[in-house]
């Protein structure tokens, strides 16, 4: 098997007007193919600092459509675009997009190429809030029940996906659970999934997930359903 010779890029952003700059710049460091932009309704210096760029795509939502709504939209881009791999990473100076080539060429043995901050080999810089680290082991353990393998970060958002993969796959969930639903139509349709360490970077502060998912156990609940329904679609 061999790399994928098209890759994208697609980053999904919720007011990020204080990083997005630098993280495309960093991008661009190592990156020069095609990069996505999905402006998910941020109220702040996100569209400014993006309409003064001429080497990315912009998919702007109107409002906030959510996370996992981000993606989606960002991965049909790409597919139209023709990509060959798709790369996403988060735009909050949390992914080292460094890291990129490592993921791309990760897809010449595997479907999917997911970052995992719990690895020995990652790097630890900052704490991560406990309550975070907690829902995330418990959903992972979850998830390697039923599929069988041996993940150790179901929520990382630095992945890598060969074309192929994404096209196989029907993903609605426009929400921070989206992942739970991609995992789940991984393992129905066989794919090949790898792990690769990225730094577990956290900074002061512990971003809101809106609504009422802030609270722990409410988080897990709304991942755990959406997780079920989807392994129901399976059925």
């Amino acid at each position: 098997m061999t790399a994928a010779r098209m890759p994208v890029v697609v980053l999904p952003v919720y007011n990020e007007g204080a990083t997005v700059s630098d993280v495309l710049d960093a991008v661009r460091r190592v990156f020069d193919g095609t990069v996505i932009v999905v402006d998910d309704g941020s109220s702040d210096g996100t569209a400014a600092a993006l309409s003064l760029r001429d080497d990315i795509e912009v998919i702007t939502h109107a409002t906030n459509a959510g996370y996992g709504r981000a993606l989606i939209d960002g991965f049909a881009r790409a597919l139209a675009d023709g990509a060959d791999a798709v790369v996403t990473m988060d735009c909050d100076g949390q992914h080292e997009p460094e890291h990129i080539p490592e993921f791309l060429a990760a897809l010449g043995g595997c479907d999917v190429a997911s970052g995992s901050r719990y690895l020995a080999e990652s790097e630890v810089l900052g704490s991560a809030p406990p309550s975070r680290q907690d829902v995330n082991r418990r959903v992972t353990s979850v998830i390697n029940e039923v599929t069988g393998w041996s993940l150790t970060d179901a929520f990382c958002g630095f992945k890598a996906y060969r074309a192929s993969a994404l096209r196989a796959m029907r993903l609605t969930e426009p929400g921070y659970a989206m992942p739970l639903e991609l995992w789940a139509q991984a393992h129905r349709n066989g794919l090949c999934v790898v792990e690769l360490p990225v730094a577990r970077i956290y900074f002061d502060g512990d971003r809101s997930f809106g609504q009422d998912l802030d609270d722990p156990e409410h988080r897990l609940g709304y991942y755990l359903r959406v997780w079920e329904r989807a392994l129901e679609w399976e059925a």
